[in-house]
């Protein structure tokens, strides 16, 4: 039972048998924090793998400045146009090869895009990188929220052991290091992370199981405290109410549809209950990213869209080639064609992830307005494995006072972790001298 004083607290839980809820930000909780003034900044770190092409100009526009147009690969996120800053000339320089290392440029350029430092070449335990800026955001926003970080992917792990060259698999199945010797694991499993953000630990596993297999919610659990909440709230809260448990309703049929064609063969990578199609897979994964942010379970997310050297297909784009092998295009127009088809349904899919983080209220603005987003590639010229003049693209919101709709090109050679202490300086994070192979800060547009 939830009991109310004069003000709902902010950290209210909703509670049940097998579940347990967060609120959403509601009018009816103290002031302070639902003030617009006050709301926390977001921070996400979005990978796409294998590069983006973009040797015609698929991705980079022409003009740099205010007055550019949408390229091919990024007519997707027109509707965002005037948030976005498409940044040109920064370089993934650790992702080069030391003298004596052989091969591994994907897996260091994996491991260098948030670290800014050298993946020692290696497949035994002794794995050395170094923290990454998400877990540096982590250690500030997580006193403030349930879970410091949400680490979350679209392919399962690989095997234990080499998976280029002699670099370890762990180096390519995350984009986060806690520190110099410590990966953490990316979540690709649905159900998984919808237990973490919503279920009771404290409950036997078989019960939650019981209920799951009957298709029931878990908000059949909290009705009478929904109720009740709905009695003292206004009607601008009920309506967030209804729109948050209707979310996670929809996200629960979602689940149970693909647990229940879990028999049925899936898309090599794609766990068991997860949808088979890459779409729905991602924009499931995607709501409980915009939920996890609604009820400020943790303000930090690093998401992998696969695995460096992923060779997982797009049956639904009308071809069956594996992403990586098309991207080793030498020349061939097919497959350059083909590479650029899959880039642009991932920036379809990241219009879709942003137009939920905008339709999701957030205080007097939304979601999208205090997020602060980073979406790329370690590698720019997959075919010829290059980490110079990335493709990157920062979708600001209204965080630290950054000018969006600007396309930026900074001096060659300019490393990709200056970007990435600027982000942390806009999002207020205590000051950091100096992430991996760092020389300074970027001048970004302002307002």
């Amino acid at each position: 039972m939830v009991i109310f004083k004069a003000a709902i607290p902010r950290r209210t839980f909703l509670r049940g048998v097998g579940a347990t809820l967060a609120l959403p930000v509601l009018d009816a909780m103290t002031p302070a924090f639902s003030a617009e003034t006050t709301r926390p900044t977001r921070m996400a770190f979005m990978q796409t793998p294998n590069g983006i092409f973009n040797l015609n100009g698929e991705w980079t526009p022409k003009a740099v400045g205010a007055n550019w147009e949408l390229t091919r690969t990024l007519e997707p996120l027109a509707a965002f146009k005037d948030r976005m800053l498409v940044i040109s000339g920064l370089d993934n320089q650790q992702a080069a090869g030391l003298t004596g290392e052989i091969g591994g440029d994907h897996p260091r350029a994996c491991t260098a895009w948030l670290t800014g430092t050298h993946a020692k070449m290696t497949s035994g335990a002794d794995l050395h990188a170094g923290i990454s800026v998400d877990q540096i955001a982590a250690k500030e926003f997580g006193k403030e929220t349930q879970l410091a970080s949400l680490e979350i992917g679209l392919e399962a792990p690989e095997i234990v052991g080499a998976c280029e060259s002699a670099y370890g698999c762990a180096y390519y199945d995350t984009i986060s290091w806690r520190n110099e010797t410590t990966p953490l694991p990316m979540e690709n499993r649905p159900r998984a992370l919808f237990e973490r953000l919503f279920g009771d630990a404290g409950t036997d596993p078989k019960l939650r199981l019981a209920i799951r297999q009957e298709d029931r919610s878990i908000l059949d659990a909290i009705g009478v405290d929904v109720k009740r909440l709905r009695l003292r709230v206004g009607g601008q809260d009920r309506s967030k109410i209804d729109q948050y448990l209707d979310a996670i309703r929809d996200v629960e049929r979602r689940m149970q549809l693909a647990e229940k064609q879990g028999h049925q063969e899936i898309t090599i990578g794609t766990p068991t209950g997860a949808p088979e199609v890459f779409s729905d897979y991602y924009k499931l994964m995607a709501d409980l990213m915009v939920l996890a942010w609604q009820t400020d379970m943790t303000r930090v997310i690093t998401f992998q869209m696969g695995h460096e050297m992923s060779g997982r297909a797009y049956p639904e784009l009308g071809f069956g080639d594996a992403h990586h092998p098309c991207t080793h295009h030498q020349g061939d127009k097919e497959k350059q064609e083909k590479t650029t088809k899959i880039n642009i349904l991932h920036t379809k899919m990241l219009a879709y992830y942003l137009g939920r983080l905008r339709d999701t209220a957030d205080g007097d603005g939304s979601l999208l307005d205090h997020s602060m987003i980073l979406y790329g590639a370690g590698l720019s010229d997959a075919n010829l494995h290059l980490y110079t003049d990335l493709s990157l693209l920062l979708v600001a919101g209204g965080v630290g006072g950054i000018k969006g709709g600007q396309h930026v090109r900074y001096a060659n050679r300019t490393p990709m972790a200056n970007l990435l202490l600027t982000m942390l300086d806009k999002a207020k994070v205590p000051y950091v001298e100096k992430l991996g192979d760092s020389t300074g800060r970027l001048d970004l547009p302002s307002v």
